[in-house]
């Protein structure tokens, strides 16, 4: 269609704006809870090229508007990144990166700043070319996502009032389409004991030996987890541990670990904490099984408590907005995409997850940069990325829109 041939032109002769835009992204530190700097950038770029409202709401989300059409439609990034780590590990300053012809090199390179820039020049494609139909277009640069994925779009479901018809989630894809990933959760398990002096362990109660058997059977349920043939088994490690003892020279009165729980198909909160209440050596100890709770406030100051329960998700492969965005790819770049899943989790988990709001996944870099030194990402998929956004809502309005179910019923939550 000649419509998406000039699409995939502009997306190209826009890569050294993107480019740049990328790399003053990666340039603003802007870990969770600190990204105020980047999404004031953000504002002057979407200002720039030409979006028709731009609104930054109270918990510190910025949101681009393109058109005012009937047909909600929303992308989201998040703009918050994870911190630089061990920095004698990085062959280049990781927020001055580095760049050539083909990639570019910098903390959040991959996940997912690249994802705002594509997006952020697929709205100047839309304006230039004139694609806007009857959809409103709302760009999403989520805050605190790396500290508590998918919070922000509980204040946006919530207090913003934004319910979208779909959203595309832009973390990174390897060049693929997403469709779904496993949920998680954050959980706690404490033994409590008596402390007394060490040179008589005999008259206390050590907690930290209460513990030991637990954290046995937790690997034993962790080999024997519910599997699924598209998301994958469920998953359980530990991944802190912590104590109370009055000194060096006494037994521990308390001891308590994390849990990092990944929630395949059919795995719902309740049902991941009665498994490890179940397990004999807990019930032995009498331990304590419960789940983290959020409340860290963000840069705006604003504190939006949150269980640590991220439900999975996943969409049909014959759903609408699955055939919009494989006949977008096809019609871009005359290849059948893959369709796969993320191995990690984004904020899926409450658009659709939680909401039951179809959600997607397309995005440039790929999973295994994220949050890894020497963080890079490629142009190429930054322009086709960029050319991906800017006809997804013309061809669903035009197309899909009709075929959409009337009611999220249909579509596997798995909550």
């Amino acid at each position: 269609m000649e419509n998406f041939a000039k699409v995939l032109e502009m997306a190209q002769a826009y890569k050294p704006e993107m480019s740049r835009f990328l790399r003053d992204l990666i340039a603003i530190p802007s870990e969770s809870c600190g990204e105020e700097k980047v999404v004031l950038r953000i504002k002057e770029e979407m200002e720039k090229v030409g979006f028709d409202k731009v609104v930054i709401d109270p918990m510190g989300n910025i949101l681009g508007y393109i058109g005012h059409g009937q047909h909600v439609i929303a992308m989201d990034a998040h703009i918050d990144t994870v911190g630089i780590g061990d920095r004698s590990l990085w062959e280049y300053d990781p927020y001055q990166g580095y760049e050539d012809d083909e990639i570019i090199i910098g903390r959040g390179g991959s996940d997912q700043s690249g994802g705002m820039a594509s997006m952020v020049y697929a709205g100047k494609i839309i304006k230039e070319l004139g694609l806007e139909d009857d959809y409103t277009l709302i760009v999403v640069g989520s805050v605190q996502e790396e500290d508590c994925d998918g919070l922000c779009w509980q204040y946006i479901v919530n207090e913003d009032k934004l319910h979208p018809e779909f959203v595309v989630i832009t973390e990174p894809t390897d060049g693929k389409i997403y469709r779904g990933h496993r949920g998680r959760m954050e959980i706690k398990v404490t033994t409590k004991g008596i402390s007394c002096h060490g040179s008589a362990p005999e008259r206390g109660d050590n907690a930290i030996f209460k513990m030991a058997p637990i954290l046995n059977e937790l690997r034993a349920l962790h080999e024997n987890l519910t599997d699924h043939p598209f998301l994958g088994k469920g998953s359980l490690t530990v991944s802190e541990v912590f104590f109370t003892s009055p000194s060096r020279c006494a037994v521990a009165d308390s001891c308590w670990i994390s849990l990092d729980r990944r929630l395949t198909a059919g795995e719902t909160a309740e049902f991941a904490l009665q498994q490890i209440r179940n397990l004999p050596a807990v019930k032995a100890a009498q331990a304590e099984v419960t789940m983290y709770t959020y409340e860290r406030p963000s840069y705006t100051n604003l504190v939006y408590p949150t269980d640590c329960y991220f439900p999975t998700w996943l969409i049909e492969e014959e759903h609408p907005l699955c055939t919009t965005l494989e006949e977008s790819y096809q019609e871009l770049f005359h290849e059948t995409p893959v369709l796969d899943k993320w191995t990690f989790s984004t904020n899926g988990v409450s658009i659709m997850g939680r909401y039951g709001i179809p959600c997607i996944g397309f995005g440039p870099g790929h999973e295994d940069q994220a949050h890894a030194p020497n963080e890079k990402t490629w142009k190429k998929e930054l322009v086709n990325a960029a050319a991906m956004y800017a006809v997804i809502p013309m061809l669903y309005t035009q197309k899909y829109a009709a075929k959409m179910p009337e009611t999220t019923e249909n579509l596997l939550r798995v909550d």
